[in-house]
């Protein structure tokens, strides 16, 4: 649901900004300045302008969660040695109380694990098969409600580089029609150079801007999608190792 909301303000905000861009700054900044060239570039500008401003919210919301809330309050290799140390004193409930200090994907995946251990390792009535293969279980089901949480948004990035293409071709598509509509409109025997202009104008400005959404959409959706890859080595080597661990006191 938040996400939901914190997509509808952010696409209203963005396109209510991009007219305010548009309309506003760039429809009266002085004539043959650059920022007027850009309001030549016709209403498609207002969607781009509203795409750029949709790619940065989007990448400020992926970096604070990735480095501030996923990544956790201190450094992953400090908490893992705090917990494999408390693993080793089969101290679990330090184990535990340092994943909740720690807090972020890593621990919070871990804690389900140990706190499943922990809560069976004295059940006469299961083997140690069993107890680790539930431990292993709940790792598995906090791991499925953690990933998605470090992959939203990614497919907005690469969605929206891809539109921003897309609409800067349609711009500049539009742009060339009537450059060409141009040439063959002559006032006495001369082609009109203000509305050729105006046109190519439009193409060249849709160009650009469609390319650079694109540019910077794709290189930050590369950039997230290698920290959430960094990020997943990390679980997994974490799990192994606890996992691991707890299979070596089951087997003495």
């Amino acid at each position: 649901m938040r996400q939901v909301i914190f997509t509808t303000i952010l696409i209203i905000v963005s396109f209510g900004v991009g007219i305010g861009i548009w309309a506003g700054i760039f429809a009266t900044s002085p004539d043959g300045s650059l920022l007027h060239t850009m309001y030549k570039g016709g209403p498609l500008v207002v969607a781009l302008i509203a795409l750029l401003i949709m790619l940065f919210g989007f990448i400020i919301e992926r970096a604070i969660t990735l480095y501030r809330v996923a990544a956790g309050k201190s450094s992953v290799q400090a908490f893992f040695k705090k917990v494999i140390n408390a693993i080793q004193a089969n101290d679990f409930e330090t184990a535990i109380a340092a994943c909740d200090k720690q807090k972020g994907t890593v621990a919070n995946i871990l804690r389900a694990g140990i706190e499943r251990y922990n809560s069976i390792k004295h059940d006469s009535t299961m083997s140690h098969e069993k107890k680790i293969s539930e431990t292993q279980r709940a790792i598995e089901e906090a791991n499925a409600l953690e990933v998605p949480l470090l992959e939203r948004n990614l497919i907005a990035l690469s969605t929206i580089a891809s539109i921003a293409t897309m609409v800067g071709l349609l711009g500049t598509t539009i742009g060339m029609i009537r450059a060409f509509a141009a040439t063959g409109k002559k006032t006495g025997g001369v082609i009109n150079a203000e509305a050729l202009a105006t046109g190519i104008s439009e193409a060249l400005v849709n160009t650009a801007g469609g390319l650079s959404n694109a540019i910077i959409g794709i290189v930050a959706y590369n950039f997230f999608v290698n920290k959430v890859d960094a990020f997943n080595y990390t679980i997994d080597e974490a799990s192994y190792e606890v996992v691991q661990l707890l299979k070596d006191k089951e087997g003495k």
